[in-house]
């Protein structure tokens, strides 16, 4: 097919071409950060009211998982097994003890957790709790800034644990 002599190939300036390859100006980038610090500057607080509210989440299911080890450990000893605070309380973690205080398993401590004090949870090797006692309570809270977040773990007296969001149980 014979070519049209008339007819060229646009051209491109080379003034052209060599701005589209310098990339961005001083003053798209500081209109760029500026947005970006604007925005974390936004986001900031929400974000950390997640991180309050995952701890007071993640620590309330570990406190779960220990109750329903200690019953489970109960119900295979066929034998009272005791879950208790470390030294200092329920923030400090806690252990699952055995009717011969050997230790079945140990908790580490949680960092911005406050737990409402509540005795120790031992569980009769029928898996419930003993005749005549209270049903065992935690409180877990967490705050970021003013706002305060809470979970909430009980035990009713046949042993079964339960974990909701709210102050109170």
């Amino acid at each position: 097919m014979p070519t049209n002599p008339t007819k060229r190939a646009p051209r491109r300036s080379a003034g052209l071409a060599r701005r589209s390859a310098r990339g961005f100006t001083m003053m798209e980038l500081v209109v760029t950060v500026s947005l970006a610090a604007i925005l974390g500057t936004i986001a900031v607080p929400a974000f950390n009211g997640m991180i309050a509210t995952q701890r007071a989440r993640t620590f309330a299911a570990d406190m779960y998982a220990a109750l329903a080890k200690t019953r489970s450990e109960a119900l295979t000893l066929n034998n009272n097994v005791t879950l208790q605070a470390n030294a200092g309380g329920w923030a400090n973690g806690w252990q699952i003890l055995d009717a011969n205080n050997n230790v079945l398993d140990n908790h580490a401590a949680a960092t911005g957790v406050t737990v409402t004090p509540t005795a120790t949870v031992t569980y009769r090797a029928s898996g419930r709790l003993p005749a005549g006692a209270v049903a065992p309570v935690f409180v877990i809270s967490t705050t970021s800034g003013a706002t305060a977040y809470h979970q909430c773990v009980s035990v009713d007296l046949g042993g079964r644990p339960y974990m909701a969001a709210a102050a109170a149980c």
